[in-house]
């Protein structure tokens, strides 16, 4: 029971439906059918995907993370170490069958991309890589946590010019959402040595850049062209928004952007339920 217990809340169940929907959202969108692979990536970008990406991240930032208030929450779990081997096993044991099941009858290009979404899952935080102390890396390789499930989807249903433009729009939010969330994390992530895209630009222009990211995923959106994306454009702008306030913080005052990240994280839900609703009207 207590295992159970820690890997559920490893893997940030809050934060389940973030890399579900980009890749359910892909495949229906793009023609494909309610059919096994659809529900096995579903299902496999639900929680073992989560649970690869911050059980790893968990176990390698350990030291790190026990000197961050904000951790020990639903934005980040803090295991003790004796939990650390079986975070590790159950993270890529329970992602290879997937894996292997979605393999099956599917093109080269399908097996790459996942594979290429994997690596950059595992090297943001694996000890030797960590692609998340690399600024600018570091965002966009979170960025791409999010819209590779949705890339993958392409791959195996195929995808319209909107569809990849679409994309280019949620990875630069995606961008613009990790160079916000490192804001908050200047100071304890300089007491501890780590380098991050806020920590290299400082508080003040990091939030700056998350702003204009955000702006460029509504222009994206917009480019597109029609009513509905134009409604889901404005929505964009709700990330903007919340940002906002935060545009001149100081690196000293830096941990005042947690409020915001916490507003983010719902925000979340309310923007993708109409994003949904948009969708669903018939064009």
């Amino acid at each position: 029971m207590q295992a159970s217990k820690v890997l559920f809340w490893t893997s940030r169940p809050v934060s389940w439906v973030n890399t579900a929907y980009p890749f359910a959202a892909g495949y229906l969108l793009m023609g494909g059918g309610i059919d096994w692979r659809l529900i096995v990536g579903t299902l496999f970008f639900l929680i073992p995907y989560n649970l690869l990406m911050y059980g790893v991240n968990d176990v390698y930032d350990y030291e790190s993370d026990i000197r961050n208030p904000r951790k020990g929450s639903v934005e980040g779990a803090i295991t003790p170490k004796k939990y650390h081997p079986l975070i590790l096993w159950s993270s890529f044991g329970s992602t290879i069958p997937f894996v292997v099941v979605l393999s099956v009858g599917a093109s080269w290009a399908s097996i790459l991309a996942l594979v290429a979404v994997l690596f950059f899952v595992v090297a943001y935080s694996l000890k030797g890589l960590r692609f998340k102390e690399i600024p600018f890396l570091d965002s966009i390789t979170s960025s791409i946590h999010f819209v590779g499930p949705l890339v993958y989807a392409f791959t195996l249903v195929g995808s319209t010019d909107a569809g990849w433009i679409a994309a280019l729009a949620f990875f630069a939010w995606g961008i613009g959402s990790q160079a916000f969330g490192a804001v908050q994390d200047v100071v304890p992530d300089r007491e501890a040595g780590i380098r991050s895209i806020a920590t290299i630009l400082g508080a003040r222009r990091t939030v700056r850049f998350a702003f204009l990211m955000y702006l460029l995923a509504s222009v994206f959106v917009a480019s597109i062209g029609g009513t509905i994306a134009l409604v889901v454009a404005f929505v964009g702008l709700i990330y903007a928004e919340n940002v906002w306030p935060y545009i001149s913080v100081t690196d000293k005052k830096s941990g005042a952007a947690r409020k915001g990240w916490r507003r983010f994280m719902w925000l979340n839900y309310i923007a993708g339920a109409v994003i949904t609703i948009c969708f669903m009207i018939p064009r």
